[in-house]
């Protein structure tokens, strides 16, 4: 099998050769530090370990709009709805067209990010902007709502241009949206306020047969789960859990088989030790054997991970889906 079948196959719960083995990311600040602990100069960690090839098709999603500088009225909306232009081309990778022809037989698991999620789409980047945003919701809250909708209705049809000419095997909404001790909005007005503007893209995922929706996030989004599901998404992507109340064997045992997961390897494993990282992957067998299962470490590796802590998790990953 192929890399993109096997991830077909494992998101089905079908019978792939193996479940798909993703790469961390690893970032160069990262390798720099793990040659002076004895990684070679020119090591090419892809030539030592099996990674599936995986690609994210690399658009812009962004209005790059300040909203908190846009009247709260239809002129701002209107300026909103302009700097969405699903037909601008300067929202697609320059080479395009050479990649729509090479991506027509591929064998790489293509992904497409579809939305940046409620945070992003409001321009929150630090306290101060999210202190902002907590005032349109008490002082504007049909102004939000209408920024919601204006870019879900962009995402539905930026992915539409897109889908007519690719088919992708999975979609990914990014939504950072929580804290260690929860949601950092009500379940509640998460349900009645912002799902509600990721209904068109949703619907036209379902239009060009995309299977597998992700909803990638972080920390504990534990209570926001029963209304995404509802909601259309069917896989779930977490980074940087709190691993107690996002346990990935917990949630398969409260959401079924109806939700695919990605990752569930506590990455505070690889900065402990082997025993550790042998204890994570004993709890990750029964969601192997169960299926729709992709196992992975719940974040991205740094700098405090010891080289040979993660060349041994990388060894017991290989060990247990490749035998």
């Amino acid at each position: 099998m192929n890399s993109r079948q096997r991830f077909l196959e494992t998101m089905r719960y079908g019978n792939p050769d193996h479940v798909p083995l993703f790469e961390e990311g690893m970032r160069s600040d990262v390798l720099d530090v793990w040659r002076a602990q004895g990684l070679q100069a020119n090591a090419d960690l892809s030539q030592t370990f099996h990674y599936d090839l995986r690609e994210e098709i690399d658009v812009d999603l962004d209005h790059h709009l300040d909203l908190s500088q846009l009247p709260k009225t239809h002129a701002g909306l209107s300026v909103l709805e302009r700097s969405l232009d699903p037909l601008d081309p300067t929202r697609l990778p320059a080479n395009w067209r050479d990649l729509v022809n090479a991506w027509k037989e591929h064998s790489t698991i293509l992904m497409l990010p579809v939305h940046r999620g409620f945070f992003l789409t409001l321009g929150i980047e630090d306290w101060r902007s999210f202190a902002e945003m907590l005032g349109l919701l008490v002082d504007h809250r049909q102004f939000v709502r209408e920024v919601l909708e204006i870019q879900g209705n962009f995402a539905a049809r930026f992915a539409e241009r897109i889908l007519s000419e690719v088919q992708v095997d999975a979609a990914i909404l990014g939504e950072p949206i929580s804290g260690s001790h929860g949601p950092l909005i009500s379940p509640l007005m998460y349900r009645e306020l912002v799902l509600p503007s990721y209904r068109p893209f949703i619907e036209v995922l379902h239009q060009y047969r995309v299977e597998t929706i992700i909803f990638r996030t972080y920390a504990n989004s534990r209570l926001l789960l029963p209304a995404v599901m509802e909601a259309g998404f069917n896989c779930l992507w977490a980074n940087e859990r709190e691993s107690q109340v996002m346990d990935y064997q917990d949630l398969r045992k409260v959401f079924g088989r109806n939700l695919r997961l990605i990752g569930g390897i506590d990455l505070d494993a690889l900065r402990q030790g082997k025993k550790e990282i042998r204890r994570e992957f004993k709890k990750a067998l029964s969601l192997l054997e169960d299926g729709g299962y992709i196992p992975l470490v719940d974040g991205r590796v740094r700098q405090d991970i010891l080289l040979k802590n993660y060349l041994y998790y990388r060894r017991q990953l290989e060990e247990i889906v490749l035998s």
